[in-house]
């Protein structure tokens, strides 16, 4: 995987920022679906670092309990998770949208989802999963990107600069059914913005469909909801009026939170 990133700031400020990239470069290694705990080896190799220096991150990680050794291997420590949960947009988004996110369970059973925009991916912050095992690649706090997901067009829709991002780069066909011509995505988002409600109709997972609705507050897409399940049990077209009032309700929770609401 390797680091990306552009460090800020004047030359003496360069090692600390290299220290803490390099922090940061290890736990991300950890985002992948393929497994939860990780050798020493596998770090290195998705980071593209020195397994002495890994083992020495890893050593500092584990003091300050963000990193947990299991056997062998590690995985993410439960600081990690309680530092999350302090998030203020999370929390404050999740609060508000679990009470229509379970009328939305009650009413179909299928698995229903919260999630956020970041950069051109999709982070969900609450899923309640539904009553039939099917096989949804979504995880609480895992990434999808947004360009193949109902969740992530319903935001895209309302956030030009990432698409512009999406657009801009070649989008990957994670399915036969994946928007990949950007003519046909950029139709696609106009039509959302114009009806409130996007599908994902087996566009990132073969035999998974959905209804997705963006919460609108003060002009932006702050989040999403959305039902997902399998076709034909689940009729994305008829459950697509109850996504978008379950999507009104959150956005009418949080204007009444909020200090200028």
């Amino acid at each position: 995987m390797g680091s990306t990133r552009k460090l800020a700031g004047d030359d003496s400020a360069r090692p600390g920022m290299e220290v803490l990239t390099r922090a940061v470069d290890i736990l991300e290694a950890f985002t992948s679906d393929r497994g939860t705990a990780l050798s020493l080896a596998e770090i290195a190799r998705r980071t593209d670092l020195p397994k002495s220096t890994v083992h020495r991150f890893m050593a500092a990680l584990e003091g300050l309990g963000l990193i947990e050794r299991v056997g062998a291997s590690y995985q993410l420590g439960l600081r990690l998770f309680e530092l999350g949960e302090r998030v203020p947009k999370k929390r404050a988004l999740r609060e508000a949208a679990l009470p229509f996110m379970q009328d939305l369970y009650e009413a179909t059973h299928e698995t229903v989802h919260l999630a956020v925009l970041e950069g051109t991916d999709v982070v969900y912050l609450e899923r309640i999963r539904g009553h039939r095992s099917t096989n949804v690649a979504s995880r609480v706090g895992g990434r999808l990107p947004a360009a193949c997901t109902g969740v992530g067009k319903a935001l895209l829709a309302f956030d030009h600069e990432a698409t512009a991002r999406v657009l801009g780069a070649p989008i990957v066909a994670r399915t036969r059914y994946t928007i990949t011509d950007p003519r046909v995505l950029t139709e696609e988002l106009t039509r959302i913005r114009a009806t409130g409600v996007a599908f994902d109709r087996e566009e990132n997972s073969i035999g998974i469909t959905c209804a997705a609705a963006p919460i609108m507050l003060d002009g932006w897409a702050i989040g999403a909801v959305s039902v997902t399940g399998s076709p034909p049990l689940l009729d994305v077209d008829r459950i697509a009026s109850a996504v978008t009032t379950a999507a009104l309700g959150i956005q009418r929770t949080l204007a009444r939170r909020s200090p200028t609401g």
